[in-house]
């Protein structure tokens, strides 16, 4: 079913992420280094969980799995999944750790800056046995990033949700985000991230996104770009979530969609002008947008 400009309809399906949440802090002051900065905001963060969101804002269904502290802060974010409409009953809260807190800059050189406290963190504590097992089986769609696979008992949780939603017939759907400081080592980072290529169905990096380049797409019969939508870039935090979280929520009733060229590059411009609004606010779950604000971008461009 087709809405406006032969875009597809947003789907019924579920869509479960599964990964971190947390709070990133970010300077008052743009264009300097975390030392320099005088003070912080924060701001609700975590590339699986602001896919969640990015899915339930336009339309679509949406359930997190993952483990917060049990404290003001994993109780905030677990809040702000509820208020944006994601189901959080995939959530658990463990009263020994803390909820994950990462500062973030964008320099005056342009390069974003991370320092992260997790040590550890209570989503890095998240056990197999404390898995939504039908929760993950309701889905059409289950999306992870490569954060959890760093450390037990997360990584075994997170090949377990693999295990059981792939038995269940879901799409797998990997964003491997790379934050090098939280890994070992780069050789390390490469085979974890590596390890579990082969068993998603629809990896971010075959759907590359560009920022202001657009994005391109690789199948197994066809490859091509879509051009983006220039809009004036405030920061460019959660755009890669959008994009994917508008991607998903698009393909999730139908699957054949990413055999289809021609529709999927409806979808792909769709997604591109997600990514593009939300790069014109600070911070990213503000900044997700509404299905009404993307036609209206696609439509005056």
């Amino acid at each position: 079913m087709a809405s406006n400009n032969g875009i597809p309809s947003t789907g019924n399906g579920l869509i479960v992420s599964f990964g971190e949440m947390l709070i990133d802090f970010v300077p008052t002051v743009s264009g300097v280094s975390l030392a320099e900065a005088p003070g912080f905001i924060k701001a609700p963060g975590g590339a699986p969980a602001n896919m969640a969101i990015a899915v339930a804002r336009l339309g679509g269904k949406a359930a997190f799995v993952g483990k917060l502290g049990d404290d003001e802060f994993g109780h905030m974010l677990a809040g702000i999944l509820k208020e944006n409409g994601v189901r959080a009953d995939g959530i658990t809260f463990d009263e020994g750790a803390r909820t994950a807190l990462a500062f973030v800059t964008l320099r005056a050189d342009g390069e974003r800056e991370f320092m992260f406290y997790r040590n550890p963190s209570a989503d890095m504590l998240l056990k197999p046995e404390e898995l939504n097992l039908e929760l993950i089986r309701s889905a059409k769609v289950f999306h992870f990033g490569s954060i959890s696979l760093i450390v037990e008992p997360c990584r075994s949780a997170h090949l377990k949700a693999m295990e059981v939603a792939k038995e269940a017939g879901c799409l797998l759907s990997y964003d491997p985000n790379l934050r090098l400081p939280l890994w070992p080592s780069a050789e390390e980072a490469r085979l974890q991230i590596m390890s579990i290529w082969e068993k998603a169905d629809l990896i971010k990096l075959l759907l590359v996104t560009l920022g202001e380049h657009g994005s391109r797409y690789y199948t197994k019969n066809f490859h091509g770009s879509v051009d983006a939508y220039h809009v004036n870039a405030v920061d460019t935090t959660g755009a890669g979530d959008s994009f994917v979280g508008a991607l998903l929520s698009k393909i999730v009733d139908d699957q054949s969609i990413l055999e289809d060229e021609p529709r999927l590059r409806e979808v792909l411009k769709f997604a591109n002008a997600c990514g593009a609004i939300t790069t014109t606010k600070k911070g990213a779950i503000p900044a997700l947008p509404k299905e009404a604000d993307v036609l209206k971008l696609i439509k005056g461009a």
